[in-house]
């Protein structure tokens, strides 16, 4: 019993880490063409970063294929490990290996690779009764994107399609900036001459952000199905795409103000939409 009681005490969740040394080992080849590429690997994989989204993947019931962590970030494994599942590999690589793959400047000792779950048009379109969609429209700023992420889960959006031209999920400051909500609003990468017929069927209605011309905001029926179109933070949205729009909206602000960034002024469409909708429920009860 005595030795039993000792053999608990010195097991270290640490112990199940494998040591890594050599830059030429597979997983470590997959992390690092992730991370660079900002795209899934061939297994479908995608690179995240950081103790915070670490632990929102594993909050959101996703599913971590492998953890990699710096040799000095062993003290941080000790409070890691137990969340992750037995299943899961866990590598320990020197600190200049490590840092040499992680894109951020000031790494935090911890990196994993993981599947995000595949969504089809048909599933994401199914949940128009829920809130409304946002659609990212050639948005190439990665902070921007992952605000609205971010703000579309807290506003109750129904999730988000992603058209070309729009920077993609997998870049590190797209997560970092969804704060995990990309982990648990459902998303989809679309083209827009393949999303606007279907949302058509569906009978979404398609509205547009504008600086300054438009229908003021509060006066824009809310009315669901509908879907917020979000354009480049320079041009806006392209001609072909504006003009296949119901409605443009304006949000009120400064005539000097040439225009609002792309990420507030969605979170604040998306606030009002939400404070709509719950009006709406309160009035019907």
């Amino acid at each position: 019993m005595k030795q039993d009681a000792k053999a608990a005490r010195t097991h270290s969740p640490a112990d199940r880490l494998r040591p890594v040394a050599g830059r030429h080992n597979p997983r470590l080849k997959e992390l690092r063409l992730a991370f660079r590429r900002a795209e899934v690997t061939a297994q479908g994989e995608c690179a995240i970063e950081g103790v915070k989204l670490i632990e929102e993947a594993l909050r959101s019931g996703r599913h971590v294929e492998s953890v990699f962590f710096s040799e000095s970030a062993r003290p941080l494994a000790e409070k890691l490990l137990p969340q992750i599942g037995a299943r899961t590999e866990t590598l320990v690589l020197p600190n200049a290996l490590f840092n040499s793959i992680v894109p951020s400047d000031a790494p935090q000792g911890v990196a994993a690779l993981l599947k995000l779950p595949a969504l089809s048009a048909a599933q994401l379109l199914d949940r128009s009764s829920e809130g409304p969609f946002v659609v990212a429209a050639g948005l190439q700023d990665p902070g921007n994107l992952g605000t609205i992420l971010r703000s579309a889960e807290a506003f109750g959006a129904a999730g988000i399609f992603l058209t070309e031209g729009t920077v993609s999920p997998y870049n590190s400051k797209v997560l970092r900036g969804s704060a995990g909500s990309i982990f648990r609003l459902p998303w989809l990468r679309i083209s827009s001459a393949e999303l606007i017929p279907l949302l058509r069927a569906r009978g979404v209605r398609l509205l547009a952000t504008s600086s300054h011309q438009g229908t003021p905001l509060p006066q824009i029926s809310w009315t669901l199905p509908l879907a917020i179109f979000i354009g480049n933070e320079g041009a806006g949205l392209s001609r072909e795409v504006a003009r296949q729009m119901d409605e443009t909206m304006a949000i009120p602000q400064a005539a000097q103000v040439e225009s609002l960034n792309a990420g507030v002024a969605a979170s604040i469409v998306l606030y009002e939409a939400a404070k709509s909708q719950k009006s709406e429920v309160k009035m019907q009860k």
